[in-house]
């Protein structure tokens, strides 16, 4: 694990303000992450180009956005209820627990906890079995619970509602059913940062085929969200790679499974996973909720139930997988410089507008009218809060493209300094030529 990089990021993004630590302030709770200012801006442009991509520009892609909180017999239905657990061992030494497909082995054969390093005998300390889902009492009172669950996913919102998207919105298959939102496990996590959390968010469609179309419909897609996380996201390709699962890894209604991942600090793991899930869960779901779940094919004058194809992405593991591969460190003047190269379009800001002189009243009041002017037009900050230098090197830590110096001699030539935060080369354009060049350079035309 290049835990130096790892230790890095979570830094930068503590220090400032993409992600901090959930409830902080009470000593935390582990696997749960807030997300700050700068955090909120980059999880929403992920969403947005998903969104954007698959629900606003295609014809065959509709949105849903349905409950967090399920009737406990959708869970029996998928599967859940029965089978959703980890096997976790109590550490002797540090008495804390962890997921025994997680842990290293010995030389001698005992599994060694990752926190303490204890050695531990599984055969001694037995794994136990523990759901993963929250449980909830929806009930107004404690004597007479009513449980329901937290979704562990948002597939089996799509799934309840597959009927009523296809009666109320009249379409024919091939037909995806597209959701963002939030789902909970309970997991046992360790040193993974925001890659595995108890609470995360989810960009997931089911696109229901006809059964002959599934095996061309599941490469399609999996050739789709490559491209996507390369020429959308902008991630470098070879960071990524795709990984058909082995028959043993599937799941047992699975046809076929793909995860492409990404290069993470602690090695290759799963960005997002593609599955072929065949007919199980529109026909679990028909069985346990005794509704008709089919669909009637007015060319072939058939009804089946359709198969599914499932590409399912994390929007804070896409989150993470940006950050690692925009940072980067070198060398300038003997100090080391940290700048997240993010593509523009995935800025925060397009640009910083920044004053040389704080004290001086026109040198400022240029700035700020600068500022609000371009604020009209694209996402810019506005930051006189230290010297220039400290200035960019704020700017290059969180990824802003370009920066905007307005000093004294910009009051009498109409100019400013425009530095770029790749090359650091700088130049001098006419004011009224800023929002112009920012949009030609940053892809806003």
């Amino acid at each position: 694990m290049n835990e130096d990089k790892l230790t890095k990021i979570v830094s930068l993004c503590c220090r400032r303000g993409f992600v901090f630590q959930g409830s902080e302030i009470y000593g935390g709770l582990s696997s749960v992450w807030d997300y700050g200012p700068l955090g909120a801006q980059l999880k929403k442009k992920i969403k947005d180009l998903w969104w954007e991509t698959y629900v606003e520009k295609r014809d065959d892609i509709l949105g849903l956005d349905s409950s967090i909180i399920m009737h406990a017999d959708v869970f029996a239905a998928s599967g859940h209820l029965e089978g959703f657990s980890d096997a976790l061992v109590d550490c002797p030494g540090c008495k804390k627990r962890f997921r025994v497909d997680h842990m290293e082995k010995s030389k001698n054969g005992f599994h060694i906890c990752p926190n303490c390093q204890t050695e531990i005998n599984i055969s001694v300390n037995k794994p136990r079995n523990f759901n993963l889902m929250f449980k909830t009492n929806i009930s107004a009172t404690e004597d007479n619970p009513n449980y329901a669950y937290l979704r562990p996913e948002t597939a089996q919102g799509i799934f309840v509602n597959f009927a009523n998207v296809l009666n109320t919105m009249h379409r024919k298959l091939p037909l995806g059913i597209a959701q963002i939102g939030k789902a909970f496990r309970n997991e046992v996590t360790t040193g993974s940062f925001i890659f595995r959390m108890k609470e995360f968010e989810q960009m997931e469609i089911e696109y229901f085929v006809p059964p002959e179309e599934a095996e061309q419909r599941y490469q399609e897609w999996i050739d789709e969200r490559f491209d996507f996380y390369v020429n959308k996201i902008g991630l470098s390709k070879n960071s990524l790679k795709l990984r058909p699962h082995d028959k043993d890894e599937l799941a047992h209604y699975a046809k076929g499974c793909t995860d492409i991942e990404f290069n993470f600090p602690f090695g290759w793991s799963e960005l997002e996973g593609i599955a072929n899930r065949g007919d199980f869960d529109l026909k679990e779901h028909s069985r346990i909720s005794k509704k008709d779940l089919s669909y009637f094919d007015s060319k072939t004058n058939k009804r089946y139930l359709p198969y599914v194809i499932e590409p399912s992405a994390g929007v804070d593991r896409t989150f993470f997988a940006v950050l690692c591969d925009s940072y980067h460190e070198e060398e300038v003047n003997g100090k080391t410089r940290v700048v997240l190269k993010l593509k523009p379009h995935m800025a925060t800001y397009r640009a910083a507008v920044l004053p040389l002189l704080k004290n001086n009243s026109e040198v400022v009041n240029l700035a700020k009218n600068l500022f609000c002017d371009i604020k009209k037009r694209m996402p810019v900050v506005y930051n006189d809060t230290g010297a220039i230098g400290k200035l960019y090197r704020r700017q290059d830590e969180i990824g802003t493209p370009f920066c905007l110096t307005v000093d004294v001699e910009s009051l009498s030539d109409k100019k400013i300094t425009v530095r770029n935060r790749d090359t650091m080369e700088q130049d001098r354009i006419s004011i009224d030529m800023a929002a112009g060049f920012l949009e030609k350079e940053t892809g806003l035309k």
